[in-house]
């Protein structure tokens, strides 16, 4: 296959020009020594495609992390007109509401150095964690799942799992309106019922560690954050719910672009108009996947916080474990962003990409809006993970986007080949750190090398301005699906 022509903005932005049936240009942001990683799959082929989708608006993007995904490349973000645009499964993805929530705490490191075993074999009791993993003392019924699809986090914390204040550290305040249950198939649900509260499998996981590095005092500071300091990481999504509703409405979209003739390059884009009843159905059960995301999330913070009494012998007051942030990866939401001076309602589909406001902006929450939303970026289990701010240049130029994380350079096939006989635990014990998994192929398949340095993809969108570093966190220790 020919190599698509990239055009060099700067450093760190590289254009691909308009042509053929492409409506809008693309754009990469990547370092140059970064191309030759992305250029391995389809990915840039990808962004190009999304450039030909009916209602795009602005370029269509693609973050430093991208990597091939179904449809639109993983670190995409397009955003769509609310009255001529489209709505797309392929551009949120199989496990809606991926995201990550960062913990903070009044501990220092040098208090739990010699207890980071203890802590994750208690976590690894309080989460279950794994393909298919279920909760035995929490089954909800019909009613409950219900009311988690509709309310999300506010669920959790009405049944005592957490506090009120966590909601306002939410991304949305942890519940996208409009999520209507009965747009969600019995499938979906019954995959859903037992599988609250659990971690799933895959690249999800909780990680204790620590803050290494400040690069911004006063944003830490108004973070909560100081160095030395123990932090928790949280990323996990919808589990089974979320990608059955991905799958159902595929099916959904297939039909739709025949019926409203919807010419795309790759039927893996299959879309419908926002307004038509395709797009609105699948909004309404997408949100509810992701408020399922959100209330996931916040039991497993619950139990996390547990986890720290229990082995600590230490009250929550003393523990000071409270919630930093929560962001979503995967997710399509309507958002008022300025196109060409005016203010516009568009549908902003992130696909492994993170929101990144400004200081000011009226969704953030009032003990953040002079800072800025906190951006959390995980990377993998072997090296380090960042806390970014959100800018203006990010709303002028990403609809307020960042990247997600460090993306994958090795397919999780690769990953294993690559892994051998190797004892990654062991490896990992060398550098720190320890870890805990379902199962020994979960530690292959997300082996440190498989995924891009995560430092060069932070350092893309903070010399871009898309987003600024604050802090950098290191692992102590990890449990994985």
């Amino acid at each position: 296959m020919a190599k698509i022509p990239l055009k060099k903005i700067d450093n760190y932005r590289w254009l691909i020009p308009r042509e053929g049936r492409m409506r809008t240009e693309g754009l990469i942001y990547a370092s140059e020594r970064m191309l030759d990683d992305i250029r391995e799959d389809q990915s840039i082929l990808q962004v190009k495609n999304v450039a030909t989708m009916p209602g795009i608006v602005g370029r269509s993007l693609a973050m430093p992390d991208i990597h091939w995904g179904y449809g639109f490349p993983i670190g995409g973000v397009a955003a769509f007109d609310e009255e001529e645009g489209v709505i797309s499964p392929g551009g949120v993805g199989y496990d809606i509401n991926c995201g990550v929530r960062l913990l903070r705490s009044n501990l220092g490191r040098r208090e739990i150095e010699g207890r980071i075993e203890q802590l994750l074999d208690a976590l690894f009791r309080n989460v279950p964690s794994g393909v298919g993993s279920h909760r035995r003392d929490l089954k909800l019924d019909k009613a409950q799942e219900r009311k988690v699809l509709i309310k999300g986090a506010q669920w959790a914390v009405e049944q005592g799992f957490g506090k009120w204040e966590d909601l306002a550290h939410i991304e949305e305040g942890g519940c996208i309106k409009g999520a209507d249950p009965d747009l969600v198939s019995q499938k979906a649900l019954e995959r859903g019922r037992a599988q609250l509260g659990t971690l799933g499998s895959g690249n999800h996981f909780v990680e204790i560690g620590f803050v290494e590095e400040i690069y911004d005092e006063r944003i830490a500071e108004a973070f909560g954050l100081f160095r030395d300091q123990v932090v928790i990481i949280i990323h996990t999504g919808s589990r089974g719910l979320g990608h059955q509703v991905c799958d159902d409405f595929i099916k959904v979209m297939n039909k739709a672009v025949a019926k409203y003739g919807i010419e795309l390059p790759d039927r893996q884009l299959c879309c419908a108009p926002i307004k038509s009843p395709e797009g609105r159905d699948y909004f309404a059960a997408m949100a509810c996947a992701a408020n399922y995301a959100f209330a996931n999330r916040q039991m497993i913070t619950h139990w996390v916080r547990e986890s720290f009494e229990e082995v600590l012998k230490a009250s929550q007051r003393t523990l000071g474990l409270e919630l930093v942030y929560d962001v979503c990866h995967n997710i399509a939401k309507f958002e008022l962003h300025k196109v060409n001076g005016k203010t516009k309602r568009l549908c902003v589909h992130r696909k492994g990409a993170t929101r990144a406001f400004p200081a000011g902006h009226p969704d953030l929450p009032d003990d953040y809006r002079e800072t800025g939303q906190p951006v959390l970026i995980p990377g993998d289990m072997g090296r380090y993970s960042y806390v970014l701010v959100g800018t203006e240049k990010a709303m002028e130029e990403t609809f307020g986007s960042t990247c997600h994380g460090a993306g994958r350079v090795l397919s999780r096939h690769q990953a294993k080949k690559a892994a051998g006989g190797r004892s990654i635990s062991d490896e990992l014990r060398k550098r720190g750190i320890y870890i805990r998994a379902a199962s020994r192929a979960t530690m292959v398949e997300e082996v440190p090398e498989a995924y891009k340095d995560v430092a060069d993809v932070v350092d893309v969108v903070h010399h871009a301005g898309l987003s600024k570093k604050v802090a950098k966190l290191k692992p102590m220790g990890v449990i994985k699906g």
